[in-house]
């Protein structure tokens, strides 16, 4: 799908995905200080809202500018330290240009590239982490295809927690966890087909050596 496509199926509801952040982002990253984080592909925005309440600076960037428009409305209905630690940018994730300073986590959720595109996003992202940084991918496991429920139905697109590990095995990241977890799903958003049973997701987090060069606020 490309930037119309998307920019179609958010316009068609309201919040695709819903407000509430993704369950893996939750169990991965809220113990992790805040720092600096970059969110590719953030679509309306959930995960960035989340990390931001938690004291993130955070950027939200995604193709499609109907999400961004909704994340923007959202953002308007936050507190304003909440909402200044947010900044939203249209761009593609697959060429996207990293800062030289880095950041201390790249959040990559449900990006369902085929495996070349999938390759260079991963090791771009890898790239921009700082030390210390960590980078976590979730997106909709190959198994899904015919062991889960909902998630992209063209296997070009679906990806195992060892095609990550072997997309970035070159960067130097240490591997914190690459696993495939299960997700109990019903006739909620996301999945208005009305499927209802376990998705199976890759899960993949990863840490790039070094000591972080921020306080426990997030400042550099």
């Amino acid at each position: 799908m490309d930037s119309q496509d998307w920019d179609d199926r958010y316009a068609a509801g309201e919040l695709v995905w819903g407000t509430e952040p993704n369950r893996w982002v939750v169990r991965e990253l809220t113990d992790l200080a805040p720092g600096h984080a970059l969110d590719l592909a953030t679509g309306e925005g959930r995960n960035a809202i989340w990390l931001a309440t938690r004291g993130w600076e955070v950027i939200g960037l995604d193709f499609s500018a109907v999400a961004l428009e909704r994340a923007e409305r959202l953002t308007a209905e936050l507190p304003d330290e909440v909402a200044d630690r947010l900044t939203w940018r249209h761009g593609d994730a697959r060429s996207f240009a990293a800062p030289a300073a880095g950041h201390d986590l790249v959040l990559i959720a449900y990006l369902q590239l085929p495996a070349g595109d999938r390759r260079a996003v991963l090791r771009r992202a890898a790239d921009a982490l700082a030390p210390g940084g960590t980078l976590l991918v979730i997106g909709h496991d190959l198994r899904n295809l015919t062991e889960g429920v909902g998630g992209p139905k063209d296997p070009a697109v679906l990806f195992t927690p060892e095609d990550v590990l072997a997309d970035l095995a070159d960067r130097g990241l240490r591997t914190v966890r690459a696993e495939r977890v299960h997700r109990e799903v019903g006739a909620e958003r996301g999945h208005r087909d009305g499927a209802s049973g376990t998705a199976i997701d890759a899960l993949v987090r990863l840490e790039r050596p070094g000591r972080p060069v921020r306080s426990a606020r997030g400042d550099r």
